[in-house]
């Protein structure tokens, strides 16, 4: 991939400096800006957002409704397919047409913004500060940041999960699988003919694969890059969680190859004790699409049984890590370097507080608040997402339907999340291995007994050597 470095005029840079200067001094340091008022002088931003679902895309203007009536600020609103982003982004760049505001970005293209120099750190960090930096999760910050400068504004995250049978467990006298150790046990024990201990994709070509392995690598502290920025896929922390990945889908679970459907199907069926998939699934399990519904013995008559059954895990550790880790993603706003400084704060400042719970309904099964309430209010956010219908048109809260240990689980997840090559500087990287996925190979050809952990990890190095030769 070739990258372009954005030429940011010194102008503009000193005008946001002081417009964050003089908003940092008019806005209380409690975590709530004031009630918005209307601009007198009527700006108008246009805003990118990376989600173009047509039904989305009529929420966000719902919530950008409402921002325009308080601030007097309109908003042009423009879908960008995330496959598309990095054209349209060079593209607009090379014009002079960047945005004054990105939306709904992945850690991967915030990074990318960064290395093309569009990001305006000074207004980001001034929003942080304004409504409270202890109001955020840590570790979403720290995602977001790169030697101090805040290249983004964290709204939420998603975190692939370890679903087990909480009834199935207590039965076995089980731990919830939160260690290497207690996952083994799990499948050990609960594996049968009838019941597979895990399941767990498996098949080569799919990022989900890759996703479900550096969720089980992460806790383990394998790391696709190194703090030096060399590649580190062949260590033995990497080797050593290819190999458990190889044996608990040899030894307890499905035969045969596994996706993002069939992991699915597999735990709705009630065919497993356990099963990686992300949050997404949380709207699913409660039954609220017609193409994939819960189908247990047991939700026959009690469709919310494995809703209410299911426990959740984010972060996990091996035997080789020296702390709890999992794989997941944050989404996040970013003010642009050519941006309108003003306008472009406020309507970031707007999502995250009096549009924030709306914000977070559009999608709330993807949308796990990063920052849980305002200084003024701490639990304000986590509360208001846990009183959010599991699906439109439905009346059960995420609150009702699922556990007060799960949802406190969710909410804390962000503060062990990880994903490759962010924090060593190498989000083109992991965006570029995605597209190629090496390491999906290595987990199929490992799973499937065509080759050893070792000898896959080594392979799998060695081509994302060659794509970060190409990325330079």
């Amino acid at each position: 991939m070739n990258r372009t470095r954005g030429q940011v005029r010194a102008g503009v840079l000193a005008a946001v400096s002081l417009a964050a200067a003089f908003l940092v001094s008019c806005t209380p340091g409690n975590g709530q800006p004031p009630a918005p008022t209307p601009d007198i002088d009527h700006h108008n931003i246009t805003v990118w957002t990376t989600e173009t679902l047509p039904d989305r895309m009529a929420k966000l203007h719902v919530v950008i409704d409402g921002f325009t009536a308080a601030t007097g600020v309109k908003v042009d609103l423009m879908g960008v397919p995330p496959h598309r982003f990095n054209q349209v982004m060079t593209s607009s760049a090379a014009s002079g047409d960047l945005p004054d505001v990105m939306a709904s970005l992945s850690l991967g293209q915030v990074r990318t913004m960064a290395t093309s120099g569009h990001i305006d750190y000074k207004t980001n960090a001034a929003i942080v500060q304004s409504l409270g930096e202890q109001t955020w999760a840590a570790r979403a910050l720290e995602l977001t940041r790169d030697n101090g400068q805040q290249l983004a504004v964290p709204g939420s995250a998603w975190h692939q999960l370890i679903y087990y049978r909480k009834d199935l467990f207590a039965q076995a006298g089980l731990k919830a699988p939160r260690t290497y150790a207690d996952i083994l046990a799990a499948a050990r024990k609960l594996d049968s003919p009838a019941l597979a201990g895990i399941v767990a994709a498996n098949r080569t070509g799919q990022a989900f694969t890759q996703q479900s392995f550096e969720h089980i690598a992460l806790g383990n502290g394998c790391q696709m890059v190194d703090a030096k920025g060399g590649i580190a896929f062949d260590s033995p922390q990497c080797v050593a969680a290819l190999g458990f990945y190889r044996d608990l889908l040899k030894n307890y679970s499905v035969p045969g190859i596994q996706d993002i459907d069939t992991v699915r199907s597999a735990y709705f069926a009630g065919k497993a004790a356990m099963a990686i998939w992300p949050t997404n699934m949380l709207d699913e399990l409660a039954g609220t699409r017609a193409d994939a519904r819960p189908s247990c013995s047991e939700c026959t008559k009690d469709p919310l049984f494995l809703a209410r059954n299911t426990g959740v895990v984010t972060g996990l550790q091996g035997p080789d890590a020296q702390r709890p880790a999992h794989f997941g993603e944050v989404i996040s706003w970013t003010v642009t370097a050519d941006s309108d400084a003003e306008p472009a704060r406020r309507f970031v400042e707007y999502f995250l507080t009096h549009g924030y719970a709306d914000w977070l309904a559009v999608a709330p099964e993807e949308r796990v608040p990063v920052r849980s309430g305002s200084t003024v209010n701490p639990a304000e956010y986590a509360d208001a997402w846990m009183s959010i219908p599991v699906a439109a048109g439905r009346t059960e809260r995420f609150g009702s339907v699922y556990a007060k240990d799960v949802l406190a689980t969710l909410l804390q997840g962000a503060n062990d999340l990880e994903h490759w090559g962010i924090v060593q500087g190498h989000g083109d990287l992991a965006g570029a291995a995605m597209a190629e996925l090496p390491i999906a190979k290595a987990v199929s050809d490992v799973a499937a007994g065509r080759a050893q952990p070792q000898a896959a990890a080594t392979k799998a190095a060695a081509s994302l050597r060659s794509i970060l030769k190409s990325l330079k």
